[in-house]
This record gives structure tokens, C-alpha cells and sequence, in this order.
């Protein structure tokens, strides 16, 4: 499965507290590397959310694909998947990894399949999920056997690049054509970062067009900033205007969430 190209021309989302992000503009080709880039507060998490369909944007227009968004949303959703979004796909610290495993299994048998597939003997429907499952895990570089109690290692007991890890993997198994990930390089030393940037580039390498939100961007991605190099319309100045984009990134992602409602 390819990805997919993903543009933007002049995407804004205003929530009730202002704007999240406004004049975002870009172009990428399927498989692309994304990187939005900006400062907290300049509403990464909202257009990575936006990007996916999870949130409908208040101006301009973008496409995911065929997918024409705002208007298309779930035609997004259906082809794009999340990792590591605090509050829409997060990991559960007392779960294993087994457990966040087979649930992702379970849930792609269920729901993610076409009809014809659904209607296959339950025999062939879960060894498809364990060929997906095995074949995620290995595009994440996440090894089983080299956690410290196996599949049975609890979230909480993950090293933060290993948690990262599992999170791609849980998006990868329903096979998305586009994946976006929150948060990529928080948290983690230099060498974590590389380790992380060269997953996001395989992942990329193999075809599905990745959107990853960091602080700084790699060489070699395309590069979207969320803070416009000029915005008349923004404050900028002590967070009184409306227009100022100068509120947590999580607490802009909340309110938009909250003014434009969730998919």
C-alpha cells in the first residue's frame, strides 16, 4: 500500500481561547517525511490532528490524497492512523505490551477489514492479525524478546524510545497509508532522536507518508512550520488579542477540540 501526497493551502483552525495554527501552507509527495515544526502553543498537535481528519479546520483547505478536507474528514480518518497523541492515542502505563498488542489485533479484525475479509474463517482472520502484528513490530524496530520481561513488560516499565516504538507499531498494524506521530523528539537524548528519526524515514522508505511533530526537524523532511514568518492578524504580544497563538499546545489542541468537536 502507497502513501499518500498531503497539501495545504492557507489551513487555519480557530478554537474558543483564538487560533491554534492559521496560514499553513505546504506540499508533499506520497511518502513523504513531514515535520511540523514550532514553538509550544503554535498549535502543532491541532494540525497534525487536522492533517488525519480527527479535526476540522475553520479556513483555508488541504487533501489527503483523494480526500478533501474539511470536507472529507472520515475519508482521512480511514486511511491514516496515530501514534503517541496524548488523549486521542496514548499508551496505558498498567497494560503490557502483549495486552496493548492483542487489542490492537483484536480491534484490526473486528473493524479494519473489508467485508470479504470479515467474513473469513476466524482461523485466517487471526493469523492475518499475527502476520500484521509481526510485521508492525518489525517496521517499528521494536523486539519482544529484548524488553525485560517480554511482551509481558508493562508500559510503564518502557523505556521512552521503546514506548515510542510501541506506539508506531500499534498504528502500523492497520496498515495506514498516512501515520502521524506527536511529540517526536520530546524527551529524548541526541542519539534516541537519530534512532527515531531513522525509524520515521524507514517507515516513510517503505512507503507510508509519515507527519511527525517535533521541536527540529532533520534534514531532508519536509519542513511545515506552524507559526506564520508574518501573521498580521496575530498578537503575538500578552496573550489579550484573540488572534495570538501563545497558549500551551495541549491546552490549544483541548480547546479546538472542544470548539470544532472531535472526530
Amino acid at each position: 500500500m502507497h502513501g499518500l501526497a498531503v497539501t495545504a493551502r492557507g489551513l487555519g483552525l480557530r478554537g474558543p481561547r483564538g487560533w491554534a495554527f492559521r496560514g499553513v501552507s505546504f506540499a508533499a509527495e506520497p511518502g513523504a517525511l513531514i515535520t511540523v515544526v514550532g514553538p509550544s502553543g503554535s498549535g502543532r498537535t491541532c494540525l497534525l490532528l487536522a492533517l488525519t481528519g480527527r479535526m476540522r479546520a475553520t479556513e483555508g483547505t488541504a487533501a489527503v490524497g483523494e480526500a478533501r478536507l474539511p470536507r472529507r474528514m472520515s475519508a482521512a480518518r480511514q486511511v491514516s492512523a496515530l501514534a503517541h497523541v496524548a488523549g486521542v492515542a496514548e499508551l496505558d502505563p498498567a497494560l503490557t505490551v502483549g495486552e496493548h498488542l492483542r487489542e490492537q489485533a483484536l480491534l484490526q479484525r473486528r473493524f479494519g477489514g473489508s467485508l470479504p475479509a470479515l467474513l473469513r474463517p476466524r482461523a485466517e482472520r487471526r493469523d492475518e492479525a499475527e502476520r500484521r502484528t509481526d510485521s508492525a513490530l518489525a517496521a517499528a524496530g521494536l523486539d519482544r524478546s529484548t524488553l525485560p520481561k517480554g511482551a509481558r513488560t508493562a508500559v510503564r516499565d518502557l523505556e521512552r524510545l521503546e514506548a515510542l516504538r510501541l506506539s508506531v507499531a500499534l498504528a502500523l498494524v492497520g496498515r495506514p497509508r498516512l501515520l502521524g506521530v506527536d511529540d517526536t523528539d520530546l524527551k529524548l537524548s541526541p542519539p534516541e532522536r537519530d534512532e527515531m528519526w531513522a525509524l520515521l524515514r524507514s517507515v516513510a522508505g517503505d512507503g507510508t507518508t509519515v507527519v511527525a511533530v517535533c521541536s527540529d526537524a532533520p534534514e531532508g523532511t519536509v519542513v511545515v512550520p506552524t507559526r506564520p514568518a508574518a501573521d498580521p492578524d496575530s498578537d503575538n504580544g500578552d496573550g489579550d488579542g484573540d488572534g495570538g497563538i501563545n497558549h500551551s499546545s495541549k491546552e490549544a489542541a483541548a480547546d479546538a477540540l472542544a470548539g470544532t468537536g472531535r472526530a
